[in-house]
């Protein structure tokens, strides 16, 4: 055993608990608030975090031992990187553990966006018969267009491929051969947008992406496109959906993500053609489970210095 104090904020998985202890002094304060975490953070040398916790430069001034902050799951939007650069402090995140979760949930919401399942559900539990009112659409011979074809967007693209669906994909960081070799039509943004009859969003939220599905990315869409968002809150423009959902533009959209989190009844999150989800992308056991052990062992080789998997920063 070691000195190293790690404090986890934002829950983790007992595997990766596990594996933390055996090196370590661990302290789990899930749910700490900001001003708390600034009075707590001097005591330690690691700060694991979800999506929940804001990692500011202010956090890190306050956090004189600290070496190290983690990120069980994927985006680090959470965390001051510019920052941590600065002071020094290394940043990493377990990017593989919970794709297939959220790729997972991504299929699932075409699905249900597709049949109108969640609709059907609640006429049910209303004690409603709505069989003639609810006719939707097959996924077999639709266009699936993804911007964005990393580790996720390639699952959704096996699962669309073996559904029938022809699968386009638009990423900039990855060249035309490549979207092919992983099993994709490599097409412009604008070719995708007016050639996809469903859209499923899988980049980080940027400078760049930040409500770029908005009024001129929904006008350039096929009339009755249907919308899947399970990446980052904010790349959607909500105020712009709900119009197109009102004019028809958009026959549906499935959230999971919004840019304020929680969001509340929001005219998206209680439009009835929006199914909206809060944030479980990556919320399997399985997901949980690798997330931690990967986050887990990646922390105590930072707090060594060994060789990383994953750094961000």
């Amino acid at each position: 055993m070691t000195n190293y104090k790690i404090l986890i904020t934002d829950g983790l998985d007992e595997t990766g608990q596990s594996i933390l202890r055996s090196s370590a002094t661990v302290d789990d304060k899930s749910g700490i608030s900001a001003d708390d975490l600034l009075k707590a953070i001097p005591e330690y040398d690691a700060l694991i975090v979800r999506g929940r916790t804001k990692v500011t430069a202010s956090v890190m001034d306050a956090g004189s031992r600290l070496k190290v902050v983690g990120r069980a799951g994927v985006g680090v939007d959470n965390i001051d990187l510019e920052a941590a650069t600065s002071r020094k402090i290394t940043i990493i995140n377990s990017p593989i553990s919970t794709s297939l979760a959220v790729a997972e949930l991504t299929f699932g919401l075409l699905l249900a966006l597709a049949r109108e399942i969640p609709r059907a559900d609640a006429t049910m539990k209303q004690g409603k018969w709505a069989k003639k009112e609810l006719e939707g659409v097959e996924l077999n011979g639709k266009t699936l267009g993804l911007i964005g074809f990393g580790r996720i967007g390639v699952e959704v693209g096996k699962r669309a491929s073996a559904f029938g669906m022809n699968v386009l994909a638009y990423d900039p960081l990855i060249s035309a051969d490549e979207i092919k070799k992983r099993g994709a039509e490599p097409a412009s943004l604008q070719d995708l947008y007016a050639w996809s009859d469903f859209i499923s969003l899988h980049m980080p939220l940027t400078v760049d992406t930040r409500d770029m599905i908005g009024l001129l990315a929904f006008s350039q869409m096929k009339h009755g496109v249907r919308i899947v968002c399970a990446a980052r809150g904010g790349i959607i423009d909500e105020s712009a959906l709900v119009e197109a959902l009102n004019s028809g533009k958009v026959a549906g959209a499935a959230l999971d993500v919004f840019g304020v989190e929680p969001p509340g009844l929001t005219e998206a999150v209680s439009h009835p053609r929006v199914i909206a989800t809060p944030h479980i992308g990556a919320q399997t056991a399985e997901a949980q489970s690798r997330a931690s052990e990967d986050i887990a062992h990646e922390v105590l080789s930072a707090l060594r210095g060994e060789s990383l998997r994953w750094r961000v920063a």
